[in-house]
């Protein structure tokens, strides 16, 4: 290790480095030492899990903050995540034990006592989420300057999972008026494991600031990667389609799945960590896998970690993953997803494939934080191909997918691009009622002043905020008292007293689930007493709801069902389905394909050319009826399918639209030659606007408060951040 930059280290950071046993400094932390120490810019971190970037930004802002203190919150920490900034918070908390530096906690699950002892003394080190930012705005406002009039840094942990959505716009927006109210803009450090564009992420952190972003690039060292895939069919198929919140009960059979046999001999004995895509999928197979377990007289070492699941009991499975001694099993969603420390981890396995090349980075970074192989196991399964389904049917997507998004990262480093909203009118709406609470009465010159110097309203026009105003005039959210000025109205009052105002993502009214005096978690909607639902990995029955306080008091009981968790499928790229519709052409073999996998790939490719599917795009399934494969991306196709909706029904209409996103639509319409149908809807594509892309009626309600936005921002919205005609016009073209 350099002696230089050892030596200029605070003393504790230096005994800190000493006693972990650490004889270099890695290169990421030598760079971005050199940056906080001798510049003044902003600070954009980009390698790997496990390489140490929290170290490499801590580091030198802590010796910089000990060698001067600050005498309000010196550092900042955002996090997208509690569970994050509990584990980043028991790290600090050792490493600042004999420096004289606190550290704070802020979020919903932290008592108000620890609260109120920083609001007395702001001081060291905040970890807080943006929520949670948001309410101190509003109902600390008078106190922002006395926490943080003298911040010297803002440090932003997994930036990509900020950078387009409304809830990073949100963090701009309190950066910017927090430095209004300081009178300055602190240092910025940004940190992420997957970042594909460096020029849109150093944008995204610099917004509202003249300071330039520092990007160091390291080396990737010798870390390497060892990949497996397998696919399996399942000899009895479990029904897929329920209605949301719908439960079904599933009785244990003698014969296990193989796909479920192979995870559960793949777990056994061994600390593993299962990925899925959804809540569901996470009950779902721990369920099985402790029933087989149960069956075999082993253990029961299984858990279940997902956002619907109470904090607790969510703390507990994490320490019992660190705990080195006994092999455990977790199945969980995005919220292991991100840099908690989880200890080592000896089986990390991805059931069906991942929704992006960012998320499969993120699970593959949950191994090898250790050594240096990162691994993952890929397992897949799908009902029995029969000759009798229907041509789209025919094709494994989900192993497809699963291959294209390995083989952009392996062959490409591609990694999803991830630009910010154009017109954040649902956060437009947020905002304006926020200040307006913070500030108490603004006039409207004086509010449309503050909101639209805001980085991510910088495409929103005069016009649209006056059409904005004048609508929550009319919907009684704001008023307009004597003099003029703006106050929040009663209607709107409502909203912003509710604690779930501070949050801009989409959130449901949650009922609470105890046993006795225990909270196991929550659920979307109320079940009435003997209804079965599983949660945390075990099943429960409901004996009595509370509905005044939201509350449904349960049992454990015995079995296994399905309970569907609402929400939204995360995008697939063009780039994805492109890739995909390259490799059902080559002839490449992969190495890391198991014979399932490999056996299902090459039935696919032999499947693909018997059809051309490379050179055509449009098939008759029936009379009347037809399936197109037009390889676009989620927002693409979403914009194809209204494209066919608004046809004009005096020439060709379109009926019973329907697919699988994004990768086939099927419909129905008069007979004719295929040609035909294929030359209408591109022309389709190329004479709509985007004003044919809706009713003039229609609500378009996708974001969390578009509800209160008048209709033509609603379509405003829809259009430019939702929908992608340019896109597919320019796709089109090479049909």
């Amino acid at each position: 290790m350099s002696n230089n930059l050892f030596n200029r280290f605070a003393p504790f950071i230096q005994e800190w480095i000493y006693s972990s046993g650490w004889e270099e400094l890695r290169e990421i932390q030598v760079a971005a030492a050199d940056v906080i120490f001798n510049s003044s810019d902003h600070l954009l971190l980009s390698t790997g899990t496990a390489s140490g970037k929290t170290e490499a930004a801590f580091l030198p802002a802590l010796t910089l903050l000990y060698e001067k203190p600050s005498s309000t919150i010196g550092i900042l920490y955002i996090s997208p995540l509690k569970a994050l900034i509990n584990d980043q918070f028991s790290r600090l908390e050792g490493l600042l034990e004999d420096a004289n530096i606190r550290v704070w906690r802020w979020h919903g699950d932290v008592p108000q006592d620890r609260k109120q002892k920083l609001m007395k003394n702001p001081s060291g080190v905040l970890q807080i989420t943006p929520e949670s930012i948001e309410s101190i705005l509003i109902n600390k406002n008078l106190e922002i300057r006395r926490m943080l009039g003298d911040l010297q840094f803002i440090i932003i942990d997994e930036v990509h999972s900020f950078m387009n959505s409304d809830r990073g716009s949100q963090i701009l927006s309190q950066l910017k008026r927090i430095a209004s109210i300081i009178g300055y803009h602190p240092r910025r450090i940004g940190l992420s494991a997957t970042l594909g564009d460096y020029s849109l992420a150093e944008t995204w952190l610099a917004s509202g600031t003249s300071e330039k972003v520092q990007t160091p690039i390291v080396g990737g060292g010798t870390k390497k990667i060892r990949l497996a895939v397998e696919h399996f069919i399942n000899p009895n198929p479990i029904p897929s389609q329920l209605n949301p919140y719908a439960t079904r009960i599933f009785k244990s059979t003698k014969n296990i799945p193989p796909a479920i046999d192979f995870l559960y001999e793949q777990t056994l004995g061994k600390k593993s960590l299962i990925f899925t895509n959804s809540r569901e999928q996470a009950e779902s197979v721990i369920a099985t896998l402790r029933d087989v377990a149960a069956r075999k007289g082993q253990p029961d070492n299984y858990h279940v970690h997902h956002g619907s699941i109470a904090g607790a009991l969510r703390e507990s499975t994490e320490a019992s993953m660190r705990e080195d001694i006994y092999p455990t099993t977790t199945a969980a969603t995005i919220t292991l997803e991100l840099g908690i420390d989880i200890g080592t981890l000896e089986r990390i396995i991805q059931l069906n494939a991942p929704r992006s090349v960012t998320s499969f980075l993120q699970r593959l970074g949950r191994s090898g934080r250790r050594s240096n192989v990162s691994e993952i196991l890929f397992v897949h399964s799908e009902d029995e191909p029969s000759d009798n389904k229907p041509l789209p049917y025919l094709f494994p997507w989900d192993l497809l997918q699963s291959i294209a998004i390995i083989q952009l990262y392996l062959e490409e480093k591609w990694i999803e691009p991830l630009p910010p909203p154009s017109y954040p009118f649902s956060l437009l709406y947020h905002q304006t009622m926020s200040i307006l609470a913070s500030s108490g009465e603004l006039s409207s010159q004086g509010l449309a002043k503050r909101l639209l110097e805001l980085p991510p309203f910088r495409k929103i026009t005069q016009d649209d905020f006056n059409e904005l105003i004048q609508h929550l005039l009319e919907i009684q959210h704001i008023e307009q008292i004597e003099d003029g000025g703006l106050i929040v109205g009663l209607e709107g009052e409502k909203i912003i007293r509710n604690y779930h105002f501070y949050a801009v993502f989409q959130d449901s009214v949650e009922w609470t689930v105890k046993q006795g005096a225990n909270e196991i978690g929550k659920l979307g909607s109320l079940l009435l007493p003997g209804e079965r639902f599983p949660l945390a990995g075990f099943m429960w029955e409901v004996q009595e709801a509370l509905p005044k306080q939201r509350v449904m008091l349960v049992k454990k009981v015995a079995g296994r069902m399905r309970y569907i968790w609402p929400g939204d499928v995360a995008p697939i790229h063009t780039r994805v389905v492109q890739k995909i519709r390259k490799i059902l052409f080559e002839i490449n073999e992969y190495s890391y394909l198991q014979p399932g996998a490999s056996l299902r790939l090459n039935q696919a490719r032999k499947l693909a050319r018997e059809v051309n599917l490379d050179s055509q795009y449009l098939y008759m399934l029936a009379e009347g009826k037809y399936c197109l494969f037009p390889w676009l991306g989620t927002t693409a196709y979403r914009t194809l399918e209204r494209v066919l909706k608004t046809s004009d029904p005096n020439f060709l209409e379109f009926s019973k639209i329907s697919g699988q996103s994004p990768y086939y639509l099927r419909f129905e319409c008069e007979p004719m030659d295929l040609k035909t149908i294929e030359e209408y809807i591109q022309s389709l594509v190329i004479t709509t606007n985007e004003h044919m892309l809706y009713d003039e009626k229609e609500k378009l309600l996708i974001n969390k408060f578009d509800e209160y936005l008048p209709l033509t921002l609603q379509q405003k919205s829809f259009i430019f951040d939702h929908l992608d005609l340019p896109h597919l016009k320019q796709m089109v073209k090479d049909w």
